[in-house]
């Protein structure tokens, strides 16, 4: 088999058709990227990434309020729950910073959310509870959770 006699050239086996292929100099360098190429492309990633995350963590204080919302939604719920599967009254204490269930450590809300006064909320064996509404305020907005005294149901409602 006679290869061309051309000084750049590249010869590489094709294992799908068992032929040898022959390519010139420019052909070859055509298939990969150079190293200038290469280096201007991690820059451009390099300042994306420098932009994006030297801005910080994404935080959002309305979902901290709705977080903060459901879950003390969620905790009134569980103390209603345990109240009915342990036939005795469960409490669930609340500061404007924190809440206890139970007599257990204090959990603090996140970030900043503040509930309007103290309060504190039983739960009957039966599920009832003594009620009421509970609301939580960062800034302007503020979110309630209530909770249905005969029932013991508890929702959380958008308050404008």
């Amino acid at each position: 088999m006679n290869l061309p006699s051309r000084r750049c050239a590249t010869v590489s086996l094709c294992a799908s058709s068992a032929r040898l292929v022959v390519r010139s100099g420019a052909e070859a360098r055509e298939q990969g990227f150079t190293m200038i190429e290469m280096i201007i492309v991690l820059v451009i990633v390099g300042l994306i990434l420098g932009i994006v995350l030297g801005r910080g963590p994404f935080h959002s204080r309305r979902l901290d309020l709705d977080g903060a919302a459901q879950q003390i939604a969620g905790v009134l719920r569980l103390a209603r729950s345990r109240a009915i599967a342990q036939n005795r009254t469960v409490s669930v204490v609340m500061t404007p910073d924190a809440y206890r269930m139970d007599g257990e450590i204090p959990r603090t809300f996140p970030g900043g959310v503040k509930l309007a006064g103290n309060s504190a909320i039983a739960f009957a064996s039966d599920g009832s509870s003594n009620g009421g509404a509970l609301q939580f305020q960062d800034g302007d907005r503020r979110v309630a959770v209530a909770i249905d005294w005969l029932t013991g149901r508890v929702h959380v409602v958008n308050v404008r």
